[in-house]
């Protein structure tokens, strides 16, 4: 029973955990590295899911630990920002050009972003708004109390509304948006 729910999710998970761990470690190469560790993690630890009481938190938290292994051990002998082109594209695919190449525009300032934020806040903003995990899921995740992933959420968010470049953005949209009389 567990093994089929792991299988499942398995299967149904590379994807956004792939885009998890793209957000988190900002580059393609590594994101593929942390995941594919990540589930054979995974899958080597199967049995510590019968004391688990949702598995989505402990295969993310599983995930997380993969990247936090690799900003500590690979990453800070690279440059982290590399290759982050095709994560941008791949967030922004449509058939209309001009709407296309707005939200490419878009993810590329927001992935810059999230990308300046430390590690501790960045985590909980790419779990929260990218793989849809709640509060507690997250808490669960990362190993620390609901209190503490709020407060890094406010932070993180206070911060990202702050950043120059997304304010540019916004005051950008608020332009082109007149409002009528």
């Amino acid at each position: 029973m567990v093994e089929q729910r792991l299988e499942e999710w398995l299967e149904e998970g590379y994807a956004v955990s792939f885009r998890t761990a793209c957000l988190i470690l900002g580059n393609h190469a590594d994101a593929e590295e942390a995941v594919q560790e990540a589930f054979l993690r995974a899958w080597r630890f199967r049995d510590a899911l019968t004391s688990v009481p949702s598995i989505k938190p402990w295969l993310y938290r599983v995930v997380v630990n993969s990247c936090y292994s690799k900003l500590r051990q690979e990453i800070p002998h690279r440059d982290r920002r590399a290759g982050d082109g095709e994560l941008a594209q791949r967030m922004a695919s449509s058939s209309d050009p001009a709407a296309c190449a707005e939200r490419s525009e878009v993810a590329g300032v927001v992935l810059a972003a999230l990308q300046r934020l430390p590690v501790s806040l960045r985590v909980p903003v790419v779990l929260r708004y990218y793989a849809d995990l709640s509060e507690r899921e997250i808490a669960l995740a990362i190993g620390r109390r609901p209190g503490t992933v709020k407060s890094r959420l406010h932070e993180a968010r206070r911060r990202l509304a702050g950043d120059p470049a997304i304010v540019m953005l916004g005051n950008h949209g608020a332009l082109d948006d007149p409002v009528e009389a």
